[in-house]
């Protein structure tokens, strides 16, 4: 068994990050899921809350591959923002971008620190008793609470995140407290992760639309642990949404390399 050496970059986006590897030649084996979740491993591997490859694209400026830890596929928001600043510093786009990614074209802007993600349009909110679930490119929950710096979002998330009422592939959830002003403070338990991170690109976007029902205006500001990101929309019908632009910054940390056995 030989083993290479496999360049990558880390980024990270509000406390989200992402091993990010450039495989416009196609030389990156997608099906070895071992492979993934150990280079995503925080003890074993680079450590990261996904694994992001950056390809080439026969229409689009370039195709993003998102891989969970346990290298299942879904959007991820914040890494898609750190995709554009990474293909940016391949040389791949300039200030603005279309790309294609798990769930269909988005199309961002980069703009000094700040990267702007055009998500995908949410044709349906279902409204329950406790909450609000909705697919804003990954399946999300989202539940106001109050003292959300005390709430036990890994007991709670995990509890949510495997319930039966979202199917075996289960659900992101969010945790929300509103602070004024139009601003709220999100924390995300993440399917995947299986753990709460410190931010959330799709989580943060589905507690911003959840909290229009609440009488917040877009753009909605939010706080994570991680971080600062806004959130705009327009309401388009009875719980739909359209033109929603998730924002917030995006920054390489570090390059590197790591031995795999091939």
């Amino acid at each position: 068994m030989q083993a290479m050496e496999l360049n990558f970059e880390k980024y990270q986006a509000t406390g989200n990050d992402f091993v990010m590897i450039d495989n416009r030649d196609d030389f990156f084996d997608k099906e070895n899921k071992g492979l993934i979740s150990k280079l995503c491993n925080r003890r074993f591997g680079i450590g990261s809350d996904g694994l992001i490859l950056i390809e080439e694209d026969d229409k689009y400026d370039f195709r993003m591959e998102f891989f969970n830890p346990d290298s299942s596929k879904s959007l991820c928001g914040n890494g898609s923002r750190c995709a554009v600043r990474f293909a940016k510093s391949l040389g791949m786009v300039k200030n603005e971008t279309e790309f294609s990614a798990f769930d269909g074209v988005h199309e961002a802007t980069v703009k000094g620190e700040l990267v702007s993600l055009k998500m995908r349009d949410v044709s349906s909110v279902i409204l329950m008793h406790d909450g609000f679930f909705m697919n804003t490119g990954s399946p999300h929950f989202v539940q106001f609470v109050a003292k959300i710096n005390q709430y036990n979002v890994q007991r709670e998330g995990k509890k949510i995140r495997h319930g039966g009422l979202f199917g075996t592939s289960g659900t992101n959830v969010n945790f929300v407290e509103e602070k004024g002003d139009d601003t709220i403070f999100v924390r995300t338990y993440e399917r995947g992760v299986e753990n709460e991170t410190l931010s959330c690109g799709t989580g943060v976007t589905a507690a911003a639309l959840a909290s229009s029902y609440k009488m917040l205006k877009s753009p909605v500001k939010i706080k994570t642990r991680g971080g600062n990101l806004q959130v705009a929309f327009q309401q388009s019908g009875n719980n739909s949404f359209k033109d929603i632009l998730l924002t917030g910054p995006a920054e390489k940390v570090f390059k590197g390399s790591i031995s795999i056995k091939s």
